[in-house]
């Protein structure tokens, strides 16, 4: 029978899931059309004198290496001036794209000075850039050289005139002290007559140019020549090669600020020092630059500059540093050439070398203006000063002898004799009229060495005077800062050398101390005094109380140091070599060579407000500034402790061990140490625990390792006691304290087993505490552990908290069910370990005190680790 198939009838899908695709697709296109419009890139026209070195795509724009841009079209500007060089930058560059941008085009150049754009030679040319401020723009002008100040290379920008440029250039160097310090970067012609040369100084050398700095030309050699022989000088090769520039400052001046603007001397003598004036004269065809100022035949300055005026020629003349006393206001100068005459030749050289200024010295304050006399003058002031020297001994002095001032003869010396005592030399002298201004109240006269040898590590200097000094002797005068004006019949002291007339005016301000110390610091009988390593004083006298059974020490100080004596003054003994080796490098400090010889005491100031203990002579300059207190402990004969051992509370170090000796019985270790002065008052209470430290090395790890390399230590905890004390009993152990309140618990087992002191505490694998010490309980019946939960973990234990140990490896073998094997971490199984963990929610009900007991449960029940209370930390 045939089967009639009845219609299925299929409801229609209002929407395909085949429509899907062309909608992603849309979206698709969508975003990559705005993303393609977003980073499509900024356009900027740069305008170029030329596009030599410039390639349409292949060159970059670069900022501090990194490519910003690239080169997209190069076209003719329509005046015919150059090029305009359309670049492509990156979107990510428009904030930085302003106008105060500059472009600049790099390529490589070699000169006398270095290269320059080495990396182009690999890269190819390309544009720098550096970003500016204010509102964005597309169009900019090319910068010809690149720009001075970049990221990464700041400085300080400077503006040095001068009439001509010489042979410097941009990039010659700058020098301070020979070191190069900056370059010259650039130079321009300010009107007709003036040169400004702009140099950049590195940051980190910027603080050495000051307001009155000094710039001198060092470019090439400098070739001195005349009679006396030949001068050559150089600041160095780059100097000779490209030109250079020197410079000096002092270092108590403001420091410069950028486009500070400085004069360019031509050599260092003009730049340093001395006096400058200006000299006029109505002819001076024999006079020109470098012309010699001479006075008894010692050059003493020279003339700078010369220039035609419409009164005549004005002569800038400056005279060194130290001769400026001589100038005054009546002082005289006069051109002198060679003297020829029937009777002979004067001064043959000057035929040579030009004729020289003369100069007399005079009185009154310098002037800006002198005249330049063609002829000698008369002497002004031919009446002599009459004084009379006196000194304790001879050295060498006849009459004949001549008075000096800088090895300038001023005056002679008429006779010598006792005095009608007996005791002392006197001398009659004469001081000739131009130098009786030199002559104040308080100078003095020293006899100059016939020979002087200067011995250091460089070498040894040997210097000879003239016959007349060999023959007769010769007396040098030292100036007095007083400006009192000395009448004839005057007296004033002379010393045998320098020496001597320091002793003698110390001796007249001093000031004296006495300290008393525990031991003689190896110090006698003018040992010195130090401040800084400075002398400042000596020791005077050392001697032995023996009643007190330590010693005293006389010491003197000199006035102009009373400041220094205050109450915040301390002494110590001065080492002459003292080692500092600790684990951040080695400090070798060497006393100066007297105090090595011969002891010495150093004095320094506390900063502190403590008052310090001017009376007592330290050991050290650590002990003196650290105003300690000294404390005596005990230990065990056993304990293994060296002198010079640290003191330390939490690792810092707050004393150190002065000796350690054994008692009399040698049953004990008797340790005399020092508590620093800021640290005694904490350290001092009756119940503060000293105790020993040493490297100790178990499974657990390592306890105290920086002991390996400074050997055992003390460490000290502070007591509560209102009582103190200086003397106390050391510990072997070291106690534990809970610096970070900590919760302190008891746990308790039939047995130690593997755990011991330091064996942590796990919380699902999270260390949160640990053992601090165990002991048996008093009955014997088991072990009762000490234990601390850290203070930030203390809210996940509480009353329903539970303890098992996880130490070791613990195999379970039965006859049916084989063997199951229970390990933990690799720590816990060679070190042991406790595990915890907690039922209930931690509440003021079930929350722990100080000391509640636990009993550790030798295995994990398999429930514990399902148990999940939320705790929240209180």
């Amino acid at each position: 029978m045939t089967h009639v198939q009845t219609p299925k009838v299929v409801k229609k899908k209002l929407f395909s899931p085949i429509w899907l695709l062309p909608i992603i697709a849309l979206a698709l296109g969508a975003w990559l059309g705005v993303k393609s419009i977003r980073e499509s890139g900024i356009e900027v026209r740069i305008h170029f004198p030329s596009a030599t070195g410039i390639d349409i795509g292949k060159t970059l724009v670069k900022y501090q290496g990194l490519t910003v841009g690239k080169v997209v079209d190069i076209s003719i500007d329509d005046e015919l001036q150059g090029v305009n060089v359309d670049v492509l930058m990156d979107y990510r560059s428009a904030p930085f794209i302003n106008q105060g941008t500059k472009f600049w085009l790099v390529k490589p150049k070699a000169s006398i000075t270095g290269v320059e754009g080495l990396d182009t030679l690999f890269s190819g040319n390309y544009i720098g850039m550096l970003p500016g401020d204010g509102e964005s723009r597309s169009f900019y002008e090319a910068e010809i050289t690149a720009p001075v100040i970049t990221p990464g290379n700041e400085g300080l920008i400077v503006n040095i005139t001068s009439e001509r440029l010489g042979s410097l250039d941009v990039g010659s160097p700058l020098f301070y002290r020979q070191i190069p310090v900056g370059q010259v970067v650039g130079y321009r012609l300010d009107g007709t007559k003036k040169i400004i040369v702009t140099a950049f100084i590195q940051q980190q050398y910027a603080n050495l140019v000051k307001v009155d700095s000094q710039f001198w030309n060092v470019s090439g050699i400098s070739i001195d020549a005349s009679l006396s022989g030949i001068e050559v000088r150089s600041e160095s090769l780059a100097a000779i090669l490209a030109g250079g520039i020197s410079f000096s400052s002092s270092e108590t001046s403001q420091e410069a600020q950028n486009q500070h603007e400085f004069s360019l001397y031509e050599s260092e003598e003009q730049a340093f020092g001395g006096i400058e004036f200006m000299l006029t004269a109505t002819g001076s065809e024999s006079v020109s630059k470098h012309t010699a100022i001479m006075f008894r035949g010692i050059e003493i300055g020279h003339i700078t500059n010369k220039t035609l005026t419409d009164e005549g020629v004005n002569l800038v003349a400056k005279i060194d540093s130290k001769y400026s006393e001589l100038l005054a206001g009546s002082s005289t100068f006069w051109l002198e050439g060679a003297d020829i005459s029937l009777s002979g030749i004067n001064h043959p050289e000057r035929l040579l070398t030009g004729s020289v200024i003369n100069f007399t010295p005079g009185s009154g304050k310098p002037q800006q203006q002198y005249s330049l006399l063609t002829e000698r003058p008369e002497p002004a002031n031919t009446q002599k000063l009459a004084l009379t020297l006196h000194s304790d001994t001879n050295p060498g002095i006849s009459a004949g002898a001549e008075l000096r001032f800088k090895q300038i003869t001023i005056g002679t010396v008429l006779s010598s004799q006792l005095n009608d005592s007996l005791t002392e030399v006197e001398y009659d002298i004469e001081v000739d009229g131009d130098f009786k201004s030199l002559i104040t109240k308080g100078s003095y006269f020293i006899a100059e060495s016939v020979l002087s040898v200067e011995a250091d590590i460089d070498g040894i200097a040997v210097s000879a005077r003239d016959l007349n000094t060999f023959a007769l002797g010769a007396l040098s005068l030292v100036r007095s800062s007083s400006g009192q004006q000395l009448d004839s019949g005057a007296s004033l002291n002379v010393f045998a050398n320098n020496s001597d007339a320091e002793n003698y005016f110390n001796s007249k301000r001093l000031i004296n101390k006495q300290l008393t110390s525990q031991n003689g610091a190896d110090v006698t009988k003018g040992s010195p005094v130090y401040y800084k390593k400075m002398q400042i004083g000596q020791v005077e006298q050392v001697e032995w109380q023996r009643k007190e059974n330590n010693f005293v020490i006389d010491i003197s100080i000199q006035k102009s140091f009373a400041s220094l004596l205050t109450d915040k003054t301390v002494f110590w003994r001065n080492s002459a070599l003292s080692i500092n080796a600790n684990l951040s490098g080695v400090e070798v400090e060497v006393s100066p060579l007297l105090g090595a010889i011969k002891g010495g005491i150093a004095l320094g100031l506390l900063d502190s407000p403590v008052a310090g203990s001017d009376k007592h002579l330290y050991d050290s300059k650590f002990l003196a500034l650290s105003q300690s207190t000294a404390v005596t402990l005990t230990f065990p004969a056993s304990v293994k402790l060296a002198k010079k051992a640290p003191i330390r509370y939490l690792g810092h170090k707050v004393g150190e061990v002065r000796s350690v000796v054994l008692s009399k019985d040698l049953s004990e270790l008797i340790v005399d140490a020092y508590l620093y002065g800021d640290y005694a008052a904490n350290f001092s209470q009756q119940d503060a625990t000293f105790s020993i430290v040493d490297v100790k090395v178990s499974l657990a790890g390592i306890e105290a390792p920086e002991a390996i390399i400074t050997g055992p230590y003390i460490s000290v905890f502070p007591g509560v006691s209102t009582q103190t004390s200086s003397e106390f009993v050391g510990l072997i152990e070291k106690p534990f304290h809970n610096v970070d309140n900590a919760l302190t618990i008891i746990i308790t087992n039939s047995s130690l087993g593997s755990i011991n002191k330091g064996t942590a505490i796990f919380f699902r694998g999270v260390k949160v505490g640990q053992v601090d010490k165990y002991r048996l309980i008093d009955d014997g019946t088991g072990i009762e552990m000490t234990a601390h939960i850290e203070n930030s973990y203390r809210h996940l234990i509480n009353k329903t908290s539970v303890f098992w140990d996880l130490s070791g490896v613990k195999v379970d073998v039965g006859l049916f069910s084989g063997a199951q094997i229970e390990t933990g971490s690799l720590e816990t199984i060679l070190a042991g370990g406790i595990g915890l963990a907690t039922k209930d929610m931690t509440t003021t009900d079930n929350m722990l005190d100080s000391n509640d007991r636990f009993s550790l449960s030798p295995a994990l029940d398999p429930l514990w680790l399902e148990w999940a209370p939320r705790q929240t930390a209180k």
